[in-house]
């Protein structure tokens, strides 16, 4: 099996701490190997000041990362910054940028079995010529997709959330949600749950935009015009789809026993659910791409890095559903 690729993240948040912590857990955690793209020096200061026993392993080969797991965490790339825990910086955006591309090309290169990604700031990357609103587009377009092509779906123990619009203003959803893009990307998803999910005959539950999923048109026609549409035509393609559900009823403990993943209108109905059941455990998964993508579903923290509070929870979870995705594409 090939190592995973990890990107750093921006080097003055969490990043390199849930990094180097997870290493640290590798085998209680049952992770696989994976090596960071850059970074040696920030994880070594890291790995000190924190005082954890991770020696840093330099590999100029992504295979060496197997085989040279169990001595230290495996770093290809010398690329570096100064680690200042908290205090964003132009140096730290690019080496984040870089590191981030990197691990993408490894794994479009097949010397990586999929790629993780730690956290960034957009508003700092794109101060260093970063032009996504995020890692997701930036992935779609490393792999020559356009960014209606991919999904993010966030994943936990309790709960799998699609949103359809994700980083926009709120007042902006009802425009840009269609029938059109709900079918495409629930098609995207029960492919996805299918492939690397391994899920036989995948059930999606799709939310209403409205209140209690527009009270027969009282609140809004949207769920009308839009939702339902579409719901009959994944239905006519043999896809197995109910709603549209009134959103604050489908996340309770029994609605969730009734669909694989639920299909959401707009970035918070599907993030607060999903962080507010797995926060700690918490993936985001890039769907419809050619490689594996994952990361823990939280940001940079800017406000507790450096102090020990970070919690590599989710970058532990990320590192174990990219694996297992790959595993499942590489049986299929």
């Amino acid at each position: 099996m090939r190592p995973l690729a990890v990107s750093l993240g921006d080097p003055a948040g969490i990043g390199p701490e849930i990094i180097v912590e997870s290493w640290a857990r590798r085998h209680d955690s049952g992770l696989a190997p994976f090596f960071v793209t850059g970074g040696p020096g920030i994880l070594e200061q890291l790995a000190i000041a924190r005082g954890i026993a991770c020696p840093i392993v330099r590999i100029d080969d992504p295979a060496e990362a197997v085989r040279r797991f169990d001595d230290g965490l495996p770093v290809l790339g010398q690329d570096d910054a100064p680690y200042r825990p908290g205090t964003p910086d132009d140096a730290g955006a690019a080496l984040a940028l870089g590191s981030l591309a990197e691990a993408v090309r490894m794994a479009l290169l097949g010397k990586a079995s999929g790629v993780v990604t730690a956290p960034v700031a957009k508003a700092q990357l794109a101060r260093v010529g970063f032009e996504f609103p995020g890692q997701t587009e930036f992935l779609a377009a490393a792999c020559g997709l356009g960014p209606d092509e991919v999904v993010m779906m966030l994943a936990g123990p309790s709960l799998r959330a699609v949103p359809v619009t994700v980083h926009c203003a709120l007042a902006d959803v009802p425009r840009l949600i269609d029938t059109k893009t709900i079918a495409a990307k629930a098609r995207i998803v029960a492919s996805a749950l299918s492939r690397d999910f391994g899920i036989e005959a995948p059930r999606i539950a799709v939310c209403g935009l409205n209140p209690h999923a527009g009270e027969g048109g009282k609140f809004g026609h949207e769920e009308r015009d839009i939702i339902a549409p579409a719901i009959d035509i994944l239905r006519s393609e043999g896809i197995a789809v109910t709603g549209p559900h009134p959103a604050d009823a489908l996340f309770t403990p029994r609605a969730r026993q009734t669909y694989d993943a639920a299909l959401a209108m707009y970035h918070d109905q599907a993030l607060v659910p999903l962080k507010a059941l797995d926060f700690d455990e918490g993936v985001n998964v890039t769907l419809g791409l050619p490689i594996v993508r994952t990361s823990p579903d939280h940001g940079t923290a800017f406000d507790i890095a450096g102090k020990g509070l970070a919690d590599p929870g989710a970058m532990m979870a990320a590192l174990r559903m990219a694996s297992a995705m790959a595993e499942r594409r590489a049986l299929s």
